[in-house]
């Protein structure tokens, strides 16, 4: 129950405040070119609570659903937020509506909130930066046997400085660099001993699409290394019987080191009924256990535990100078920016699965998820759905920002605005197709949440 409400209040203030940020870039910029505001809401529906500006022009309202916000100008689609008439408009007013002012300012104002998205993120990233974070040093910590890592002679324990000449401070930076130049040769820089040493090799492409896997473990054969824990065991299960106790560290299993939670599950499941030999650490003292795993429904093996895994070197605290910072903030909205594109467009081409679409749902659970690990989490989770936001709602589609910045350019080219009947249609049209991908999205949300 408390886990529900720490995600519902993470999810409703990300989403207010990406959309208040969204928004208000609309709203500043038609208030600065001197287009009439009538009302900016955070929200929809029954009003919370409102009041007006200290010019008595704007009603700020925060509604009751935190879903969404609009900001209401003079002259745009009156009957938007259900006002079936336009009130005779006096000819003072009639030269501050939206829809009677030059092409360059209704862009500007249409543009306005995806900006907006952008700079929140560029200054949450430079915040993170300076701030710092925890991060996994980029230690080598395992190298899987006959890998590319260990033909090109890395060692456990190398220190990457490194790559292609770009440094790296921190194992997410080696993945990122590392799915750059998946399919190519490269050059690393590894510190062995307080000596460096320029490390070549050559990816092959992965067989799933780069952003799907982790490139570092699956081409290139290395990790940080994790220590699997016991996080706890089930009354009556296969390793009550053979004594697992929480808090085990299991470094063996039949005589092989466990380097990761994935390739432990599958020993246990393949041996439904076998007797596995694990081989764990409780405290100071090593210990030889044997566990027969019990056959499910499904004929794999149990054991009846839940598993934890964390780094083999902890986590260091990494902190950017303040141009460095300044750098970052830019740098890693950039980078956001092209990814999010990225898998908008292997969507559409089928590259990747449309499966792989998060709805309210997902979105709520990353908020619980990241509320939960601090700020900078938070405030990195912030950060990426904020640029999300901007890149989607520059989409060409009628009723988003970027649907409006075509009628305007169509404008432009013709001479004059699009007929209200093709802007209906057009509007029609582009309310069908967001509703139908928030309908997509909320159902994988549901898929997710029923599989586990």
């Amino acid at each position: 129950m408390l886990e529900t409400l720490h995600t519902t209040l993470a999810f409703i203030v990300a989403i207010s405040l990406l959309i208040a940020v969204h928004e208000y870039g609309h709203f500043i910029v038609a208030r600065k070119l001197g287009i009439k505001v009538e009302k900016f809401s955070i929200g929809f529906g029954p009003a919370l609570i409102s009041w007006r500006s200290r010019d008595g022009e704007v009603q700020y309202i925060i509604a009751a659903i935190p879903l969404g916000g609009y900001v209401k100008m003079l002259g745009e689609n009156p009957s938007e937020q259900g006002e079936d008439t336009e009130q005779p408009l006096s000819d003072e007013e009639r030269l501050r509506a939206f829809d009677v002012q030059p092409p360059w300012k209704r862009a500007s104002v249409a543009v306005a909130g995806p900006l907006f998205n952008f700079f929140f993120a560029i200054l949450a990233y430079m915040l993170i930066g300076w701030i710092g974070q925890l991060v996994v040093p980029p230690v080598i910590g395992n190298i899987s046997p006959a890998s590319v890592a260990e033909q090109s002679g890395m060692l456990e324990g190398d220190i990457i400085r490194t790559l292609n000449g770009s440094p790296v401070h921190s194992w997410s930076q080696v993945e990122e660099k590392m799915k750059q130049v998946a399919g190519n040769s490269a050059v690393m820089e590894v510190d062995r001993n307080g000596t460096v040493i320029p490390l070549g090799f050559h990816l092959s492409p992965t067989e799933q699409d780069v952003l799907l896997v982790n490139v570092s473990e699956t081409a290139l054969g290395i990790s940080p290394g994790v220590k699997v824990v016991i996080d706890s065991v089930a009354v009556n299960s296969a390793a009550k019987q053979g004594g697992v106790l929480p808090g085990d560290h299991i470094f063996q299993v039949q005589d092989e080191p466990v380097t990761n939670i994935r390739e432990l599950i599958e020993i246990i499941r393949s041996r439904a009924g076998e007797v596995v030999f694990f081989q764990v650490q409780r405290g100071e003292t090593i210990l030889n256990l044997s566990v027969i795993p019990a056959v499910d429904d499904s004929g794999y093996g149990r054991i009846g535990v839940r598993l934890a895994a964390s780094p083999i070197h902890e986590p260091v605290m990494y902190r950017m100078g303040v141009v460095e910072g300044l750098f970052f903030g830019f740098k890693r909205t950039w980078e956001m920016t092209t990814m999010t594109i990225q898998v908008l467009g292997k969507m559409v081409t089928s590259a990747i699965s449309p499966e792989n679409l998060g709805g309210p749902i997902a979105i709520a659970q990353l908020a619980g998820k990241t509320a939960e690990l601090g700020l900078i989490a938070f405030m990195s989770f912030l950060a990426l759905i904020s640029v999300n936001l901007a890149v989607l709602n520059l989409l060409p589609v009628p009723v988003l920002d970027g649907g409006h910045l075509v009628y305007i350019a169509l404008e432009k080219v013709r001479g004059k605005p699009l007929s209200p009947t093709t802007m209906e249609r057009t509007q029609i049209i582009g309310i069908s197709l967001i509703v139908m991908l928030m309908l997509f999205a909320f159902y994988n949300d549901l898929l997710r949440l029923f599989r586990g």
